[in-house]
């Protein structure tokens, strides 16, 4: 009978974190997400308050080393990101690693130019449980999720940076 009632009460935890994930409307506010990325320095991203100026366009990337597709998509994130940081663009990649594998991944991040960060040093419970990767999400100057990697295609490619993210970048720099 209890392992009954902890694989219910596991399934009905699985379920929660799945609507929650499933919460994640394009056009709404975007869930808080906190925490201290790989060189110390704490990260804390709020829905901006309406009116504020040149608040960042912030793409959220979930990635591990060891996933296939993530290593083809960071070369494209970070020329992406070289073109287009001083118009306001933020990257922030957020390895699925096991801790253990801590200096594998500030290798690898040391090649591009963006912040990243441990799952386990983030906090990010609006986002839901993070099930495949790769997946993105962005966040424009407002604070609005203006695109969820659950409904979207799995990996970026440069067509797909340039239409949904370069018009977020500009419309913004218009007085």
């Amino acid at each position: 009978m209890p392992s009954r009632l902890l694989s219910l009460i596991l399934g009905l935890l699985l379920l929660g974190l799945s609507l929650s994930a499933r919460a994640l409307e394009v056009g709404s506010p975007a869930p808080d997400l906190s925490g201290t990325l790989l060189d110390g320095q704490p990260l804390a991203l709020h829905p901006a308050a309406p009116g504020t100026a040149r608040a960042p366009v912030v793409l959220i990337h979930f990635w591990a080393t060891w996933c296939e597709p993530c290593r083809r998509e960071m070369p494209i994130l970070d020329a992406y990101y070289r073109r287009h940081r001083d118009q306001g663009l933020v990257i922030l990649a957020i390895s699925l690693d096991d801790p253990g594998a801590r200096a594998q991944v500030r290798q690898t991040l040391a090649s591009y130019g963006f912040a990243g960060a441990m799952a386990r040093d983030m906090h990010y419970p609006g986002w839901g449980r993070i099930w495949r990767i790769p997946v993105s999400f962005v966040v424009d100057r407002q604070g609005i999720l203006r695109h969820n990697g659950w409904s979207g295609p799995a990996e970026w490619t440069e067509a797909s940076l340039e239409s949904q993210i370069t018009p977020l970048l500009t419309a913004a720099e218009a007085p």
